[in-house]
């Protein structure tokens, strides 16, 4: 899969199918898209390609908004190039795109750009300026520009039942299971190890804390998780704890992870956990030993949920 940082930067001589969308979690709904898309390609021997946006459009647009994406930027291209796509444009949105009107975009961006021959969408897409155009439009527009729009139904849509929406909506409640079911993988952070309270070692229960470089990235409900990761080639499991630690009078949300039979050194090493069980909210306990005393009950739990899954 070859990547571009905006439609103008897309240099390729063949003519493309295009689909359009944020892709947002790249869920098991778009992949029923993708797929088609891919298919497509192979079929009428085009180009296969994804127009995508960075920033989401509603950061630009909703600015007195805090928008949370399921996805970084980075994990979107690594899951669409796991799709089989031969194209991604990762074109910027900004205000002054924002303004394009329908016209100036199907003509300066999907035709003599990206080279549309053929758009796989969704019944009830909408583009141009104050999004005032519809699939209809679209398909007028490809009579003068000669390419030819597949519509994706409403029914298509509705029979996968998913959207970047319900998933985050389940991540906020902590619902990881459901959302690990519309997503069709584990959810996932990523970030580097950095130095914490070291409180957790007092304890006997050192962890590793992530610090996250992307502001944007949702973070599940402030909670305790059943969680794995690949270390050094080695899938590792433990249990994150997400949010302000109350018992020792923490103020600061913290991702803290302790991995099960695991002591090497992290610090300064860039880890991905892969969310898989919720275990119980974030509680304030009367002691440390009482923590302490949690903590060991929780460990047990996640041991018997992995050897049942095994």
């Amino acid at each position: 899969m070859k990547k571009y940082s905006s439609a103008s930067a897309y240099k390729n001589n063949r003519q493309s199918v295009v689909t359009i969308g944020t892709f947002d979690g790249v869920h098991i709904g778009h992949k029923v898209i993708l797929k088609r898309l891919v298919e497509t390609a192979e079929k009428e021997n085009l180009d296969s390609t994804v127009l995508t946006f960075f920033p989401h459009p509603r950061m630009v647009l909703q600015q007195n908004v805090d928008i949370k994406l399921i996805n970084t930027i980075d994990e979107r291209t690594e899951l669409l190039k796991n799709t089989g796509l031969d194209h991604l444009v990762v074109h910027p949105f900004t205000h002054a795109f924002s303004r394009l009107t329908a016209l100036e975009y199907v003509r300066d961006i999907l035709v003599n750009s990206l080279k549309a021959k053929k758009i796989i969408i969704g019944y009830d897409h909408r583009f141009g300026r104050n999004r005032n155009a519809n699939i209809e439009d679209l398909k007028e527009f490809g009579k003068t520009y000669n390419f030819e729009v597949e519509e994706i139904s409403a029914k298509e849509i509705e029979d996968v039942a998913v959207s970047s929406t319900k998933i985050r909506k389940a991540l906020n409640e902590g619902d990881i299971e459901t959302a690990n079911s519309y997503l069709g993988y584990n959810f996932m952070i990523s970030g580097e190890v950095v130095k914490g309270k070291a409180i957790g070692r007092t304890i006997s229960y050192p962890t590793a804390n992530l610090k996250l470089k992307e502001a944007y990235k949702l973070v599940p409900k402030n909670g305790v998780y059943i969680v794995q990761s690949k270390i050094d080639g080695e899938k590792i499991f433990g249990i994150t704890s997400i949010g302000t630690n109350p018992t020792v009078g923490g103020t600061e949300k913290t991702i803290e992870t302790h991995f099960l039979n695991f002591n090497k050194d992290l610090y300064g090493k860039q880890i991905t956990i892969e969310f898989l069980k919720y275990i119980r909210n974030e509680e304030t306990f009367d002691s440390v030993e009482t923590l302490k005393r949690e903590i060991e009950k929780d460990e047990l739990f996640a041991k018997q949920f992995l050897k049942d899954r095994e």
